[in-house]
């Protein structure tokens, strides 16, 4: 069953989805935009009683408050970080998508030794991976006033619904409540301010893709890559790069788009319990970590 809390976190308030034994591996479910921890629930539920699986809702997005200031990726980070040791998560897998992406590599790299394993799904890290979606921002990045007016298209009902339809087979298959409900979300007062200062500081991600790439080519934790291949926003190519440093990693291409967990759920699972099966040992993942 699972369970709905807030944690304070510091400054601020991280709301949380958890299911699952408390003593079974962790795994850390990080969201993208312009969702939230119910992009997870179909996944939580089919795995809950393996593993234990904890989905906050990143600052700014869902039912956890925005950051006090302007919002980055490094701050985002500073948060899941300590929501980790206040949660006791010990080591854990990370599932690595979208917005949630550098949000967990941050993670990975400043404590190699917390991460078990990885799932990845559309969560970027190559320059080969950057699509046409993606492209289309570079104006707001070298001027951020200028273009803002063009870059709060993609705030809207109609953007999100797209972020979920486009590149899926039978656009039927998606719940429209999924996306409605991101929306619902990211029209509260202030988000707009929240999604305009993190696409800004995505070039923040770029600069530190090399870094991330590292981290994988010296730890190389066990990896599943389980991608919808017609993402227009991280294409396939970013999948199969990260073979070049993660050679042993298992990759799936689905034939999906960007947000496989709204079609794909079910095959998702399947893939997830057969790779957490392969390397997770009956360690508990509460408790003290070792300094990384």
């Amino acid at each position: 069953m699972t369970v709905f809390r807030t944690l304070d976190v510091d400054d601020s308030e991280v709301f949380y989805r958890q299911a699952g034994d408390p003593t079974h591996q962790a795994v850390l479910l990080l969201h993208g935009f312009p969702s939230s921890s119910a992009q997870y629930q179909e996944l939580i539920d089919a795995l809950a009683d393996r593993y234990r699986l904890i989905a906050p809702d990143l600052p700014g997005f869902g039912r956890s408050a925005p950051l006090e200031g302007t919002s980055t990726f490094d701050r985002l980070a500073d948060t899941i970080e300590r929501f980790t040791e206040l949660m006791d998560l010990g080591r854990y897998t990370l599932y690595l998508f979208d917005f949630g992406a550098p949000v967990g590599f941050r993670l990975a790299t400043r404590h190699p030794a917390r991460v078990q394993g990885l799932i990845i799904q559309n969560g970027n890290a190559y320059e080969a991976g950057i699509g046409p979606n993606l492209t289309g921002l570079a104006p707001y990045w070298q001027d951020r006033v200028a273009h803002e007016p063009a870059v709060r298209q993609f705030l809207t009902l109609e953007s999100t619904r797209a972020q979920y339809l486009e590149g899926v087979p039978d656009p039927e298959q998606v719940r429209p409540d999924l996306y409605e409900l991101d929306q619902r979300y990211q029209d509260l007062p202030g988000r707009d301010q929240v999604m305009l200062d993190l696409i800004y500081d995505y070039t923040s991600n770029l600069a530190l893709y090399p870094a991330w790439q590292a981290y994988l080519r010296e730890h190389q934790p066990p990896a599943l890559i389980a991608w919808g291949k017609n993402d227009n926003y991280f294409t396939a190519d970013g999948a199969r790069a990260y073979l070049t440093d993660l050679p042993n990693a298992q990759l799936h291409l689905l034939d999906t788009g960007h947000f496989a967990t709204a079609t794909h759920s079910r095959q998702l699972a399947a893939l997830i319990n057969a790779h957490l099966s392969a390397y997770v040992t009956a360690e508990p993942s509460a408790g003290p970590v070792a300094a990384s």
